[in-house]
């Protein structure tokens, strides 16, 4: 950005990104202003953001180029993950162009392909467009079919053009397979980048390396030594000020077929041949596909969904669900879901895969725990040793990303007593804290064409193939008993239950008074379901 010379790095990842101009389709809004401009001012400070770069801002509200950049200017002083270089920050801004226009009008996307070509001839961009659809997800479709008809899509004389989408892709299967028609109308798979930001974050990305670089554990990540896998994504706030389109989506279809799903795909796939998007994509669509859609039956017994009530928290009462902004009086929309899978292929069959997530919970924490069997208690039956816990592994992803380990040790002395040691790997520790927004990483591959941690049209639509029969069942039997938790609790007592069922619990997750995450797990049985 500067013109700095980039690093000579072998990695392709570690080099600057392509030339391009970054079109943002709703620059007005909130994700543009608290994540993509700060991602991009991050990358410009780390030397990742390619020299011929520059910025097109589209948006209805009729402002100049100069009120944009100083509204820019002033996000990123306000949402910048650290400290401001004024000299880089002003260098991104100076970089930025707006443009003013109804996203559904011809002549917004005739003045859009005269603005790309002025920027190019201006930057140097080489031709190359990489599009944020930063819109409601109701203008996917009509964006692209205006680009495509302006010929801003097309890729000829060796330019790229690449389209990021946002979620939701989709709303249940059938709009889910029709917005990936709608979108291949224009383009080619390859140009399409559905974007998660949750696997922007390391410890996400770090799963490939754990698993497949450490001959310790990928020997032992099979059927044959896990009990159970948890994956956990709580949430303690509300709904906030998005109750208009909650009260539509839910916490099924706003968390499960993207975030959740693309977790278990990293801690479910089989090793790829490389890592080479194409390679890595494949062995998690393959994960995905081989969970079997729950009968109508399974659906009653395997799936919990919540509602939270009027709680308080910090000494504050919280309202209910149903008390929110925009959610109506009498809403049936889930804030909670918990679910029990299984994985139909070798490596795991038979093992179960326990997800929850919810809103208005008693922590905030992402994380994934990966419960081993039990040791056989056959050698300690004549000490004073009670009973054995089972090994626990821990990937914390937010808000402390890094990995423990639990093990028994014996405590000294004379006497045969155990004791439990947790192993804690943090990234803050030991590789020092790189705030980020979490887009980073993703926005950096799209200019680099690597598509490893997009999801692909099968993916999207094996995912939604498995969560449509519930999405049925809960539609034709609406909850009774909403609500049936109170905000800042643990959730339901059925998620609970769920487990119970099976001689299993739930890793609850507490702070100690130094901060740090730990479990206040009671023992479970390794017991399959």
């Amino acid at each position: 950005m500067t013109g700095d010379p980039a690093p000579a790095l072998n990695d392709r990842r570690e080099r600057p990104g392509d030339p391009c101009a970054f079109v943002i389709f709703g620059a007005s809004g909130d994700l543009a202003r608290r994540k993509l401009i700060p991602a991009l001012y991050n990358l410009a400070k780390g030397r990742l953001l390619p020299h011929d770069f520059a910025i097109v801002g589209v948006a209805r509200e009729p402002i100049t180029t100069e009120i944009f950049r100083d509204r820019m200017r002033k996000a990123l002083d306000e949402f910048a993950t650290g400290t401001i270089d004024a000299a880089r920050r002003d260098d991104l801004v100076k970089r930025m162009r707006y443009l003013s226009g109804d996203f559904t009008a011809a002549a917004t996307f005739a003045a859009l392909r005269e603005q790309v070509a002025q920027t190019d001839a201006d930057e140097g961009t080489r031709g190359n467009c990489l599009y944020y659809l930063a819109t409601p997800p109701t203008v996917f479709a009509p964006v692209v079919h205006s680009l495509g008809a302006a010929g801003l899509v097309a890729e000829t004389d060796g330019h790229w053009r690449r389209v990021i989408v946002e979620k939701p892709f989709g709303e249940d299967i059938e709009s889910a397979r029709a917005l990936n028609q709608e979108l291949r109308r224009d383009l080619a798979e390859s140009q399409i980048y559905r974007i998660d930001h949750y696997l922007g974050k390391e410890t996400v990305q770090n799963i490939m390396v754990f698993r497949f670089a450490n001959g310790i554990f990928e020997p032992v990540w099979n059927r044959r030594y896990i009990d159970h896998v948890q994956i956990t994504v709580a949430e303690s706030v509300g709904v906030e000020k998005r109750g208009g389109y909650y009260d539509h989506a839910g916490a099924l279809r706003d968390m499960v077929p993207n975030h959740i799903f693309q977790l278990l795909s990293f801690i479910a796939m089989e090793p790829p041949i490389s890592f080479e998007d194409r390679a890595v994509r494949d062995e998690k669509a393959k994960v995905l596909h081989a969970i079997p859609p729950m009968t109508p039956e399974e659906v009653l017994v395997r799936t919990v969904r919540g509602q939270y009530g009027e709680g308080e928290t910090g000494g504050a009462v919280h309202p209910g669900y149903r008390s929110e902004a925009k959610v109506a009086a009498a809403s049936n929309t889930e804030t909670f879901i918990a679910m029990k899978l299984f994985i139909d292929n070798w490596r795991w069959a038979g093992v179960p895969f326990y997800i929850r997530t919810g809103k208005g919970l008693a922590r905030r924490v992402t994380e994934i725990v990966i419960q081993f069997n039990q040791a056989p208690f056959v050698p300690f039956r004549d000490t004073p040793v009670e009973r054995l816990r089972a090994n626990q592994l821990v990937l914390n992803i937010q808000p402390d990303e890094g990995i423990s380990l639990r093990f028994q040790a014996k405590v000294p002395g004379p006497a045969v007593r155990m004791g439990e040691v947790e192993m804690d790997f943090k990234y803050a520790d030991h590789f020092g804290q790189e705030a980020s927004t979490g887009y980073e990483t993703l926005l950096h591959d799209c200019m680099l064409a690597d598509a490893t941690l997009f999801q692909r049209d099968d993916m999207v639509e094996a995912g939604w193939r498995i969560v449509q029969p519930i999405l049925d069942v809960w539609k034709a039997l609406p909850a009774r008993n909403f609500p049936n938790y109170p905000f800042g609790s643990r959730g339901p007592k059925d998620a609970d239950d769920l487990l119970a069922r099976d001689g299993r619990q739930w890793k609850v997750v507490t702070h100690d008074p130094g901060g740090r995450h730990r479990g206040d797990e009671h023992p479970a049985g390794a017991r399959r379901a």
